[in-house]
């Protein structure tokens, strides 16, 4: 296929790993293909483990990132089979741009790399999101991660709602329909939403039909469980942001690792684990700019929790 001025905390664990046993660190080459695959809009065949692109560029406010770097980990966690990627125009700090790092690293893209982007939420140079895109401003948004990418069809795109916030609860129709016309237009193969309620996934439902839902979820930050087994039952994937905490919730939490302990694996390993185990909707895309820690959350797609970890871990919602 291809394809507020708060600044978030990027989706990940710390940027240099813990020593892990071999049974959750030792070949990683092919990881993703444990957690098995999911078919994403009932079309196309996806490993139920990706790959973020957000913390790509560098913080968004400072340091600067590393080119050489964020090429060589986008490379890598492809070779270890993140087969689909997630970005965003508006992933950029002072010097790099997400979608600019992907296209250098990857371009031309290999026929079975599937790249979602996200649409909605502006954001100036400064690093502020001072708005979100009116109907009308869509499709140059849409054009803007097209070039940046340098393809001709964007795989699949979000509609996210509400900036940096949640449970905005807001009519998101008129924003999505524009997307659907530019589906039917050829620009767009699948079309997701980000950020939103049961009742928005039903409005855009009704509009056109919905492959992925991205919203917050992990093993310590429950709260969206029920949407979690409606997308399962509905065929639409479901992809969490901060499944690793995001740097807003602790993952030193004593039952994960006593998991951990268990498998010889990080936190960050079993909850990536968790969210496969949880639901089979979920496919999760943990971010970073770390070769080392890449193949940490890489290697995570082999560790099987029992029902006894899962007990211990709770099964929210």
């Amino acid at each position: 296929m291809t394809s507020s001025s708060a600044e978030p905390t990027p989706d990940s664990g710390p940027s240099s790993t813990t020593s892990t046993s071999t049974n959750a660190t030792a070949d990683a080459t092919n990881s993703a293909s444990g957690p098995g695959v999911f078919e994403l809009g009932g079309t196309v065949t996806i490993p139920r483990l990706g790959f973020g692109a957000m913390q790509l560029p560098g913080r968004w406010s400072g340091p600067a990132g590393d080119t050489v770097k964020a090429v060589a980990v986008t490379r890598r966690a492809v070779e270890l089979g993140a087969r689909y990627i997630d970005t965003a125009a508006f992933y950029f700090s002072p010097t790099h741009r997400a979608n600019d790092l992907l296209r250098e690293a990857l371009s031309p893209y290999a026929s079975d790399v599937t790249i979602a982007t996200k649409v909605g939420p502006l954001r100036n140079e400064t690093g502020e999101m001072y708005a979100e895109a009116r109907p009308d401003q869509l499709r140059a948004e849409v054009e803007r991660n097209l070039e940046d990418l340098g393809v001709d069809t964007l795989d699949l795109v979000h509609l996210r709602v509400g900036r940096l916030s949640g449970g905005v609860a807001e009519s998101l129709g008129e924003r999505f329909a524009v997307l659907a016309a530019l589906r039917e237009e050829g620009l767009i193969r699948q079309l997701g939403v980000s950020n939103v309620t049961s009742g928005q996934l039903a409005e855009a439902r009704s509009i056109a039909p919905v492959a992925a839902v991205q919203n917050r979820f992990g093993v310590l930050d429950q709260g969206d469980a029920p949407l979690v087994d409606e997308c399962a039952d509905a065929g639409i994937a479901y992809m969490p942001f901060f499944a690793l905490g995001g740097g807003h919730t602790d993952l030193g939490q004593e039952n994960l690792r006593k998991v951990g302990e268990r498998h010889g694996a990080t936190v960050h390993q079993v909850a990536i684990a968790w969210g496969l185990a949880r639901s089979p909707s979920i496919v999760q895309i943990p971010g970073t700019a770390s070769l080392a820690h890449l193949e940490e959350n890489m290697a995570a797609g082999r560790l099987v929790l029992d029902e006894d970890d899962m007990a211990l871990l709770g099964r929210r919602g």
